[in-house]
């Protein structure tokens, strides 16, 4: 299993992987970024190197999720990187979501069905994550802000109650995925299709790598420092 390190180049990492090309722009990394190693890089711009390394090698090796070290950093670097994440999610991926379905519905030459179901479905869970998501930014983060803060409880409230409601919206997106895999008539432009397609499976790996943050971080975290004020 590949391990990026502080030595390596930042350079390398993208050759290596270009997926992560977000998911270094999520710390306000830009490219233009000569020889730099990563930990140079993080230096310049006041980034934690090891809580760098620690997201990047999770995204980059599925296998790879080192919870110990995870739970050591500061909750405000997880919560700002998570926040980041859903900048990239609503500014960019749905957008460009919205784009090509609406492309390949144009480039039908009839008045499929099929099309519009898959339309119908595409919105329904677009406004599942959305909700999602703003319940997060509104109540979730905030919550666990403040609570670092104050070190007060939210009276009838704790994080449990985010772990109760807490769903993995992106299972959703394997019955959509097989819609048009498997359901879908050659009514269409095939290029736009596969676009949205790949689109898809890029977003569904980005939300699962996303929601072990959540799961497996934010809320072991959060409910330590709950734990320890009720004592």
């Amino acid at each position: 299993m590949e391990i990026f390190t502080k030595t390596d180049k930042l350079s390398h990492l993208i050759h290596r992987n270009y997926h992560l090309l977000p998911v270094i722009n999520r710390f306000d990394i830009s490219l233009g970024i000569r020889d730099k190693s990563v930990e140079e890089i993080c230096t310049e711009k006041n980034i934690d190197t090891h809580f760098f390394l620690a997201i990047v090698n999770t995204y980059h090796n599925e296998e790879y999720f080192p919870m110990n070290e995870l739970l050591t950093f500061s909750l405000t670097d997880i919560i700002g990187y998570l926040q980041k994440t859903h900048e990239y999610y609503l500014q960019y991926v749905v957008p460009k979501l919205d784009d090509l379905i609406s492309r390949m519905i144009a480039s039908s030459k009839s008045d499929f069905k099929g099309l519009q179901m898959i339309d119908a479905f595409y919105k329904k869970y677009k406004k599942e994550l959305f909700q999602h998501l703003d319940y997060e930014e509104k109540q979730v983060f905030p919550y666990v802000m403040e609570l670092m803060k104050s070190r007060k409880k939210k009276e009838g409230y704790t994080i449990r109650s985010f772990e109760k409601e807490h769903t993995n919206v992106d299972d959703k997106l394997n019955d959509l995925k097989n819609l048009i895999i498997k359901y879908i008539k050659p009514d269409y432009d095939k290029n736009i299709c596969n676009e949205f397609l790949i689109t898809l499976f890029r977003f569904e790996k980005d939300l699962k790598d996303h929601a072990r943050i959540e799961d497996k971080i934010l809320l072991p975290l959060t409910i330590e420092i709950e734990n320890r004020l009720e004592k």
